[in-house]
């Protein structure tokens, strides 16, 4: 039985496939990946007790991957700050981490020292040309349990403090074990890395590599604002396997790039984060006429995904993509408001999950977690412990879960309760209209409605007064040329709801 994922990594290391790691800059294979990393892990054997956090403050890239498994061979465990971030941003997470030690390189050294102590830096080309020590990198493993915390990822936090989502290497190995079986990534495959490290999409990415040799491409993250040389650097590298948030999809297919290039190694599409517009799906599908396209569904609190469905070509998906079924070893609930689980199908509840893939918790935050990570209520037999998305769903006819929208993205707007998603649906489903976002100004009692497309605010306000009641319809429609993301892909509503004056909560 596997207990640490530096498992995968020595096991691929040991194969005799040509697989590799690529980034902008060079190539490496597993085998020096390997010997990378069991240098910096003796480094920081010296200098640093085990269980304990240690910063990585780079771009995504090999020596990146190099420091996260040098980290695990310390017995210790990585947060990424993002250097995209602001310094304010990164600050009130090591504020919440307090990590002893960051890892950064020449290019980020500056932004480091804004935020730790020199003598606290530790330079990753240093790190490199340290002496293997494998008696203490031995003596390591054997302490340590695969309950230990692997990373920790920040989310952003209600009280305005970010969240850190503690995920062992248990969770991860029990996950990509699955992952990687259902959807057949073997080390034939080339996985084209789209999300930023401190996102968990990427966690797919990295540890389904690892565990299968598959070879992995870091798309660096300059090409995603242009399309064109996206499409190049994926047909370059060969990439057949894509585990992508929905809007770098969508991104592609709005600049019509696919039909400037067909990425035909691609084989298989596996996408998340939003809800995927049929139109833009359609266009990849028609584009990648043999390759599986699958839509997966989880936060980051259960270790990416708890549930997937395969995409059937033959099927219209009129009442949109279900998020699917629940991935072996992962048990999916829906509660309703009197915490009773549901069973019929086309009644809204709370999608919970329990099951080894759910995370440790949030970082030193005892009462958020004791709220989101507790007791499956409809057991009273023994502790079973569940954690509650916060997403609201639904079962069709075929027992899949359909995704309905975040229970705070249920709003009550001229006396109506009113899921923003429909709104966003009905917007999608015109022609002309490539992209919709709607925000609610809870203060102010408005409803803004944004989007991507050819039609002008008065001809869609019209045509949505023919589909929608009339208190759906937001009071002011902006037409915008793009819609703003946030670092991991996804739409930035507070950045739009800021954009017409007024200040989101």
């Amino acid at each position: 039985m596997k207990k640490n994922v530096l498992e995968y990594l020595e096991k691929t290391a040991l194969s005799s496939n040509d697989s590799v790691i690529v980034d902008e800059n060079r190539t490496c294979s597993y085998a020096e990946l390997l010997e990378y990393s069991k240098r910096i892990g003796s480094y920081l054997a010296e200098k640093t007790s085990e269980n304990m956090p240690i910063a990585v403050l780079m771009e995504k890239s090999i020596d990146t991957l190099s420091a996260f498994f040098g980290i695990a061979y310390a017995g210790c465990y990585y947060t990424l700050l993002n250097p995209d971030l602001p310094t304010v941003r990164l600050e009130h997470v090591q504020s919440v981490l307090e990590a002893k030690y960051v890892i950064t390189d020449n290019a980020h050294r500056e932004c480091a020292e804004k935020i730790f102590p020199s003598d606290r830096i530790l330079m990753i080309d240093d790190l490199k040309k340290s002496e293997i020590n494998q008696v203490t990198l031995n003596s390591i493993r054997e302490r340590v349990i695969d309950t230990d915390p692997l990373y920790i990822n920040f989310t952003s936090g209600s009280t305005g403090t970010p969240k850190g989502v503690v995920i062992s290497h248990r969770s991860v190995i029990d996950f990509i074990d699955v992952f990687t079986e259902i959807f057949d990534i073997t080390s034939n495959d080339t996985i084209g890395n789209q999300a930023p490290f401190d996102f968990d999409v990427s966690v797919k990415d990295i540890y389904s590599a690892l565990k299968t040799g598959a070879s992995l491409v870091i798309i660096p993250k300059r090409l995603f604002s242009m399309p064109m040389d996206l499409l190049d650097f994926i047909c370059e590298n060969n990439v057949t396997t894509m585990i992508w948030a929905v809007s770098a999809l969508v991104l592609i297919n709005v600049f019509h790039a696919l039909d400037y290039k067909t990425p035909n190694t691609v084989k298989k599409v596996i996408f998340s984060g939003e809800v995927m517009p049929m139109k833009h799906l359609k266009s990849w599908m028609e584009h990648l006429p043999e390759a599986e396209f699958i839509n997966v569904y989880g936060p980051t609190e259960i270790t990416c995904n708890c549930t997937y469905h395969k995409i059937d070509r033959n099927r219209k998906y009129e009442n949109g993509i279900p998020v699917g079924k629940a991935f072996p070893n992962e048990r999916v609930l829906l509660l309703d408001e009197n915490d009773k689980c549901i069973t019929e199908t086309d009644i809204p509840g709370e999608i919970c999950v329990s099951g080894t893939a759910v995370g440790l918790g949030y970082y030193k935050d005892n009462v958020q977690t004791s709220q989101k990570f507790l007791q499956n209520p409809v057991n009273n037999r023994y502790f079973e412990r569940i954690y509650r998305t916060g997403d609201l769903g639904c079962y069709d006819e075929e027992g899949n879960i359909k995704f309905l929208g975040r229970k705070d993205f249920q709003i009550k707007y001229k006396g109506h309760r009113i899921e923003l998603e429909e709104i966003e649906k009905a917007m999608l489903d015109l022609d002309g209209i490539e992209q919709s976002c709607c925000v609610f100004d809870g203060d102010k009692d408005r409803l803004y409605g944004f989007y991507v497309g050819t039609m002008d605010s008065k001809e869609l306000y019209n045509t949505l007064s023919e589909k929608l009641p009339v208190y759906m319809i937001p009071g002011r429609l902006k037409q915008m040329e793009c819609l703003p993301l946030t670092k991991n892909g996804k739409i930035d509503r507070k950045n739009l709801l800021e954009s017409v004056g007024r200040k989101s909560k």
